[in-house]
């Protein structure tokens, strides 16, 4: 598969976030207002902006969306999916795709991180399938198993799959998949986004050699999690 084409480098809001903060925008603005008109002092109302600013800011902060390149080459590569920390790299037996053992490298993503997911590999979505399921804190080992999720699956143009697999945490509440069954992906792009603290987990072929370790940041599309044999 040949490489995408270059964009350029820049951070832009998330298309999941544009109806939030819009309509976060408005109400703010009103609260603020009628705070304004109630009180004869304005102390209240300077107090209450300065907040709202904080609030909308760190809103921002969470839906923006860098524009990035992975500018290696992809071939056997394994990227990370999502900016956040490595909280589990381990064998691990896979039921509900794979049937089989599989190296599971697991990150945990903060309120502070950018909540896009990209794809981990160049290939072809094979299978996309979602879960209900309980909102356990996103770190816990049973979150892979028992949270909602939606789970991704690639075939490389070497003919080896990898899943990746959205988990909702005990604040995200929506899983957004863009991925479809049968069409062409490439790392640069978008798998998806998690409203909120969540965690995205890819399950690798036994032999993958693996290039992070535990508690390690990753940075989303940059960070090379592994080298597939």
């Amino acid at each position: 598969m040949g490489r995408r084409l270059k964009k350029l480098r820049t951070i832009r809001i998330h298309r999941e976030g544009t109806d939030i903060l819009i309509s976060t925008a408005v109400l703010l603005m009103a609260v603020n207002i009628s705070v304004y008109n109630y009180f004869d002092s304005h102390i209240p109302f300077y107090i209450l902006f300065l907040l709202t600013i904080v609030v909308y800011m760190l809103l921002v902060n969470f839906f923006r969306c860098p524009i990035r390149i992975f500018e290696q080459d992809s071939e056997k590569i394994v990227i990370a999916p999502a900016d956040g920390k490595i909280v589990v790299v381990e064998e691990v037996n896979e039921h509900e795709y794979f049937g089989d053992r599989r190296l599971m490298i697991s990150i945990f993503m903060s309120i502070v991180n950018v909540h896009a997911n990209w794809y981990p590999v160049d290939g072809v979505v094979t299978k996309v399938a979602h879960q209900n399921g309980k909102f356990m804190k996103a770190w816990l080992p049973k979150a892979s198993t028992d949270n909602e999720r939606s789970m991704v699956v690639i075939r490389t143009p070497e003919g080896v799959e990898v899943m990746a697999r959205q988990i909702a945490g005990a604040v995200a509440r929506r899983i957004v998949t863009y991925a479809q069954e049968g069409e062409e992906c490439y790392i640069d792009e978008h798998m998806g986004f998690i409203k909120f603290g969540s965690r995205v987990d890819v399950y690798l072929p036994i032999d993958s050699e693996i290039c992070v370790k535990l508690g390690q940041r990753t940075v989303g599309n940059q960070t090379i999690i592994a080298k597939l044999k």
